[in-house]
């Protein structure tokens, strides 16, 4: 069958290689430990799974809304008012099949052929490809280990043109764990706004954050500038709810509208199931995400002390999400040229799965998801040093 060239110019999974290896080594007996996997391990809470049986008992299993129950929209907007004192109306909210399906949507709504979308590099591998779905031209912009990873104004004028009508921004960052300061990214949306271009600020991780204070969002800019920011939000990393698909974007109403139109014709509502637990989990306690918070914090420590003694690995210690990005280039040869085979060989030599930094934009680099027990944590890591360290001494 014929295919279209838009699914054609789908970039293939550069991680499709390693997880068909771990799959058929587990099929073999070989104990395989993931570090790969960009989820809580944490059960969702309780109160939320009761609030879904309770809709599903009370059968509340028809459609809905297609943006959302309206008392879904209102405390997504609520959310927003007490994380970041904002208040943001329901209608300027569109609550979609997890963080992926709003900003899939939103490109759609907002990217014309041709118009370039500005991405810092490295990035969440969907970015790009979202993109050049809706017709855009990804413009990346690298950045650097040392720098934590952060890209600045005067990174973004030298990659400006008339075409120009998109920033994304990711803090805290998957992959990178990277936080943005208030400072840092008032900055930056001010230069973006300066060229009247769109800001997405995609904020799905931010009550993971580490550093003491609340996430910088670009909410309160929203406040001045509706237009030209919207921000994408969600339940999956902060509730441990990956699996319900849940998330919510807020941008200016008239932008919302036209999304909700798009996702009638694609999706319609999310699952109404799902729904009833979100509203449970907004509107109910967050002492759960606190204690996730506690213990990501606590592996993070446990797992960046190990990648520090590690020759020649450059690994800025992250301040938010659930992961470290490290650079191992140093490592490489001609056996090994690329991130894509040194997870090749860590997966043959230490058992342990991850992700080529090549999947995000840098292939200098391999992305460590911390979200696993203790034990498996450490196991793994020391497991991947000695590994690096056999390759080292012996090439």
């Amino acid at each position: 069958m014929r295919v279209s060239d838009r699914v054609s110019a789908i970039t293939p999974s550069v991680t499709l290689s390693i997880n068909s290896k771990a799959l058929a080594m587990r099929k073999q007996g070989i104990a395989i430990q993931s570090l790969a996997v960009g989820e809580p391990d944490f059960p969702t809470p309780a109160h939320i799974c009761q609030a879904a049986k309770d809709a599903i008992d009370q059968g509340f299993t028809r459609y809905t809304a297609v943006a959302g129950i309206p008392e879904l929209r209102q405390a997504c907007a609520d959310y927003f008012a007490s994380e970041h004192g904002v208040r943001v109306p329901a209608e300027a909210i569109v609550v979609g099949a997890g963080g992926k399906h709003c900003l899939y949507t939103f490109f759609q709504a907002t990217v014309n052929p041709g118009d370039q979308v500005l991405i810092p590099s490295p990035y969440w591998l969907s970015y790009p490809d979202m993109v050049q779905l809706a017709g855009g031209e990804p413009v990346f912009i690298p950045t650097k280990a040392q720098d934590a990873f952060k890209v600045t104004p005067a990174m973004l004028d030298p990659k400006l043109t008339p075409k120009t009508r998109i920033l994304v921004l990711n803090s805290p960052s998957n992959p990178t764990g990277s936080v943005y300061t208030a400072k840092e990214l008032d900055a930056l949306i001010e230069w973006a706004i300066d060229h009247d271009l769109i800001v997405l600020s995609d904020e799905i991780y931010e009550q993971l954050v580490y550093t003491g204070t609340k996430n910088a969002s670009a909410l309160p800019w929203f406040a001045k500038k509706p237009d030209n920011i919207a921000i994408a939000n969600g339940l999956s990393k902060s509730f441990a709810m990956t699996g319900w698909r849940m998330g919510f974007l807020a941008t200016h109403p008239d932008c919302i509208k036209k999304m909700a139109a798009l996702m009638g014709h694609c999706t319609s509502n999310i699952c109404s199931i799902t729904q009833k637990a979100a509203l449970a989990a907004l509107t109910g306690s967050r002492d759960c995400i606190e204690e996730m918070r506690k213990a990501y914090v606590r592996r993070r420590d446990l797992a960046y002390a190990i990648v520090q003694t590690w020759p020649d690995v450059i690994c800025p210690k992250p301040d938010g999400a659930f992961y470290l990005f490290a650079d191992v280039h140093a490592y490489y040869s001609d056996r090994i040229p690329d991130s894509t085979a040194l997870c090749s060989y860590l997966l043959d030599h230490a058992h342990v799965a991850l992700v080529p930094g090549a999947a995000f934009g840098d292939d200098n680099c391999i992305r460590f998801s911390y979200a696993v027990d203790d034990a498996a944590l450490l196991a793994a890591f020391e497991r991947v040093g000695s590994a690096l360290l056999s390759l080292r001494n012996h090439g």
